[in-house]
């Protein structure tokens, strides 16, 4: 993900775009959002933990419709006073306007990316007009890549696991535990416990060693 994440930096910056940010879209089972970006982490951060995707504007217009569009404070459709919040909200963290190109499959929306500026500036709007087919392309590529990271939940059964559930869930198939687990993905010990409780929930089980016999009889271990 790091990687793919520089990668998208650097061919950003190459056409004078200095902020992108890939969502790939929950399921319908309520799986968590997953998203490679280069934008302020505090602001990511804050994005994902208030689970902004399922009432943000820019990814509500990305789901009903496919065609890429402008946004941003007082601009277009999507000015309105509850759109202007969270446009507010995001303006401080220098995310003030950007380009989103919804990414549509044969089952409806997966994911958006979306280049963003700090301010509307007459270079980023000349970029957008004349190279908007290229971005489509460095989207749909993008995607391609990074799905397989972040991609849509892992059918286990009848029973999807998130792709952070599964991480976990891989790593105490290893014999990691749950504090070791923690400190290889940067999250607290209580997260995996958390994660794992969920795995085991989900699967009928009532210990990690009965969801992991479980997932490797499915052969995703």
């Amino acid at each position: 993900m790091d990687a793919l994440r520089d990668a998208m930096s650097q061919a950003a910056a190459g056409l004078d775009l200095s902020c992108f940010a890939y969502l790939c879209m929950p399921d319908k089972t309520g799986g968590e959002a997953g998203l490679i970006s280069n934008y302020p982490s505090a602001w990511t951060t804050h994005y994902l933990q208030s689970h902004y995707e399922r009432f943000d504007p820019v990814i509500i217009q990305a789901i009903g419709h496919p065609e890429p569009f402008e946004w941003g404070l007082g601009v277009g459709s999507l000015a309105s006073c509850k759109s202007q919040e969270l446009f507010e909200e995001a303006a401080r963290f220098g995310i003030r306007y950007g380009f989103t190109i919804p990414i549509h499959n044969d089952r409806g929306p997966v994911a958006a990316v979306t280049f963003a500026a700090d301010e509307r500036r007459p270079q980023f709007e000349r970029t957008i007009s004349e190279h908007a087919r290229v971005l489509q392309l460095m989207a749909m590529y993008f995607h391609a890549h990074a799905r397989g990271k972040i991609g849509s939940n892992r059918p286990i059964a009848h029973v999807s696991l998130s792709p952070r559930e599964a991480e976990c869930l891989n790593w105490a198939a290893q014999g990691k535990s749950a504090w070791e687990i923690g400190i290889i993905l940067g999250i607290s010990r209580h997260t995996v416990a958390t994660y794992l409780e969920n795995v085991k929930s989900k699967l009928g089980v009532r210990t990690v060693v009965q969801a992991v016999a479980h997932v490797t009889a499915s052969g995703l271990i």
